[in-house]
């Protein structure tokens, strides 16, 4: 028993990437926008800097540029200020999606107000907070790190899907006592028939969270073909940026392989 809802707890983390779009996109360079400011960083300095939407600057240099350049300089402006935040809100939602899925299981196991499950609550919520604080500072700044694309939701999952196993590992004892104390108050059921009834209620809630999870995946999975479609109108609005000036012969923030 104890295998089986430890289990079901840990596969809960995965469900949200049964259906992951692939972008064979590439960010090379962090990238910090501000309400003022967007920053391309290379190897912690600063790199390409637009003030506003027209004002750029290569290496600290102002470069100067004719109308055609300001507008394709505002048009890729625009797009990353768009796209940036697009791709943390859906990197976001992959995590939430997994925590979502695990908090449904502890609260059927354990009761939606047990203390067991208010605490797990907590420190999600916790997880969350930092999630969101890490890569959005406030409504109009955000960071993204260079990133490979090839899975919208395991740009920032990693470290937080092993805090959540080591959560969920180490809580299991708990969450199995009150599993248990839910099964001792079946005085009219064999010892027999409340694991068989466990194992049936295991089975259900596990088909209906995947279920559940799987349609919010898909939703994500749309959102992520809409952004590397827009990555990669983006990254030809670069090429032209390249071609016409000299200070970005050799810049390449987007990469589509």
């Amino acid at each position: 028993m104890a295998f089986i809802a430890r289990s079901l707890l840990i596969t809960c983390l995965c469900i949200s990437a049964a259906n992951a779009q692939q972008c064979d996109i590439n960010f090379n360079y962090g990238v910090i926008i501000d309400p003022n400011h967007l920053r391309i960083v290379n190897k912690g300095q600063t790199y390409v800097q637009i003030n506003g939407q027209h004002q750029l600057f290569v290496n600290g240099r102002e470069i100067s540029l004719n109308n055609e350049q300001k507008n394709q300089l505002s048009e890729y402006t625009k797009g990353i200020r768009s796209q940036v935040p697009a791709i943390v809100s859906i990197a976001i939602e992959g995590v939430e999606l997994g925590l979502k899925a695990v908090n449904k299981v502890i609260s059927s196991l354990t009761g939606e107000n047990s203390a067991s499950h208010q605490q797990f609550q907590d420190k999600f919520d916790e997880m969350k907070w930092r999630l969101r604080s890490r890569f959005n500072h406030s409504d109009e700044s955000y960071y993204i790190a260079p990133q490979d694309f090839d899975d919208f939701d395991e740009i920032f999952a990693g470290e937080f899907e092993k805090e959540i196993e080591t959560i969920v590992t180490d809580s299991v004892g708990t969450i199995l006592v009150a599993v248990g104390e839910a099964m001792t108050h079946r005085e009219e059921q064999s010892t027999e028939q409340r694991v068989e009834t466990f194992d049936q209620r295991i089975e259900t809630m596990g088909n209906d969270i995947k279920l559940d999870i799987s349609n919010q995946a898909n939703a994500l999975e749309n959102k992520a073909e809409i952004i590397c479609a827009s990555l990669i109108k983006l990254n030809q609005i670069e090429n032209e940026l390249q071609l016409g000036i000299p200070a970005l012969v050799d810049f390449n923030l987007i990469e589509t392989n």
